[in-house]
């Protein structure tokens, strides 16, 4: 399999796919692709809800790219890098359409930041997770304002310090990371394409306007999530990150 990124609409409902062939890993080019196919989906007349989700039956999305980080020389890259994460959400928070998210697996590290600025998130059972940043000498830091939006700063500085233990999908649920968790692949097909036909029904501008309320008092995001993203590419050209880096 090759990295892609995919957009297609039906019924009202436009469904995002991404795929890498490392455990669906976010490489500089998916993450703009993903960007830019949301600003696509957004600006559709015919869409009225969003799906994002990720090929395949396993990992839902390993993250930023291991691989892509250990080319990193220069801060200039090493920001543009973790830009890619900030785009995205803040892209996820500016767009007037809900975004539901179909986790059928793991998920790290900046994958947790797409799932949590998502404004549904529709899991698997094994859907655990882990922020695995601090392992490597780096942090969460750009995608920390989603993810405790959506948890809670406690949940977020327990799951943050963990950074080499999974948390399952059940702790992710009580925390309120997912929504719904489901049995079985097929479960989780029938509640993620339920719910977004009932969102697809509704009132466009009354949606519009709720999500406008749901994400009240984020516009400063605009700024923070960039200079978190050039504090993370310092930390990634460290030496202790590059070492780390290279053993893996």
């Amino acid at each position: 399999m090759e990295a892609f990124v995919t957009h297609s609409i039906k019924e009202g409902i436009g469904t995002l796919t991404f795929g890498h062939p490392a455990g669906n890993s976010l490489p500089s080019l998916l993450l703009n692709q993903i960007a830019e196919a949301l600003q696509v989906l957004q600006n559709d007349k015919d869409v009225r809800v969003i799906v994002i989700q990720s090929q395949g039956n396993k990992a839902f999305c390993g993250g930023a790219s291991l691989a892509e980080l250990k080319t990193l020389n220069t801060q200039e890259e090493a920001t543009a890098f973790f830009m890619g994460f900030a785009t995205v959400m803040n892209t996820l928070r500016q767009i007037d359409k809900f975004v539901v998210a179909r986790v059928q697996g793991k998920a790290v590290g900046g994958a947790i930041g797409l799932i949590a600025a998502a404004d549904y998130a529709i899991a698997h059972e094994e859907a655990s997770i882990k922020l695995s940043e601090l392992s490597i000498g780096i942090g969460p830091y750009v995608i920390e304002p989603a993810v405790s939006r959506k948890i809670g700063t406690t949940a977020f500085g327990h799951l943050s310090l963990a950074a080499n233990e999974w948390k399952s999908a059940l702790w992710a649920h009580q925390r309120g990371l997912y929504a719904e968790v489901c049995p079985s692949t097929q479960a989780l097909d029938t509640a993620v394409h339920a719910f977004a036909q009932r969102l697809s029904n509704y009132a466009p501008e009354a949606m519009k306007q709720l999500k406008k309320l749901h994400w009240k008092d984020t516009s400063h995001w605009a700024t923070l999530l960039p200079e978190n993203a050039k504090i993370t590419g310092q930390l990634a050209l460290s030496p202790y990150t590059k070492a780390v880096l290279n053993t893996l």
